[in-house]
């Protein structure tokens, strides 16, 4: 593949919900390490650049993926209300690259294939969409805050089966170029294309409950570490 990629990930030292959730132990190892050697087995990338403001998480990187490239989040950018594009436009000024690959610590259970097969859908779809997006498929009744549904029609009782599907955005894999980013303040361009991921691969940890999860079904699949 000619075109350079560059995998972004962020990783803050502080996290409101599940404390100290990036470097936090997931069947025996810190948690973001998962997702390094998930991006460091995906042949497409270049490069795997991490932006962060954690000791633990710089230290570990420096001892156990000393190929992977960090960058100190600057102070103005660590608030918990910081968008995560202002934080994408700093992290791709920092390294030159075609196009560039974000996904999150968050995403332990994400595969290397999976990853790779984003890239390949990509650019065999370009240039009718200009970036991409990792979702998942959903196959149940949706309402809205108003007591709407969203996506049946409750007075015919399809089995959720046969329901059209809708699509949760799942933060696991997101493709795009600098310029779009820096014209849209959006890593989503103006064609975006939806990366369908299987469910048990989108596994995000948000909560406790899910770290959990997450844990429970990483063991399940890869055995005792």
């Amino acid at each position: 593949m000619t075109q350079k990629i560059v995998a972004l990930v962020p990783m803050r030292h502080h996290s409101v919900r599940v404390p100290g959730k990036n470097y936090r132990p997931l069947a025996g190892k810190p948690l973001f390490h998962h997702i390094m050697r998930t991006l460091l087995a995906v042949p497409e990338l270049a490069d795997v650049l991490v932006d962060t403001d954690s000791p633990e998480v710089m230290a570990g990187l420096s001892e156990h993926f000393p190929t992977v490239k960090t960058l100190t989040r600057p102070e103005h950018l660590r608030g918990d209300g910081v968008p995560m594009n202002e934080i994408l436009i700093h992290d791709t000024g920092a390294i030159e690259a075609d196009y560039y690959l974000q996904t999150h610590t968050t995403n332990p259970l994400l595969r290397p294939e999976t990853v790779s097969a984003a890239v390949h859908t990509f650019f065999d779809n370009i240039p009718e969409y200009d970036s991409l997006f990792g979702v998942t498929r959903i196959h149940t009744r949706l309402w809205d805050q108003l007591g709407r549904p969203i996506n049946h029609n409750p007075d015919i009782l399809l089995r959720t089966q046969d329901l059209p599907p809708v699509y949760e955005e799942n933060s696991c894999v997101y493709i795009f170029t600098r310029e779009n980013l820096l014209t849209r303040r959006n890593r989503l361009g103006y064609r975006p294309l939806m990366f369908e991921i299987p469910s048990i691969e989108a596994w995000d940890i948000d909560e406790e409950l899910d770290f959990t999860v997450a844990e429970t079904l990483f063991l399940q699949l890869n055995g005792e570490p």
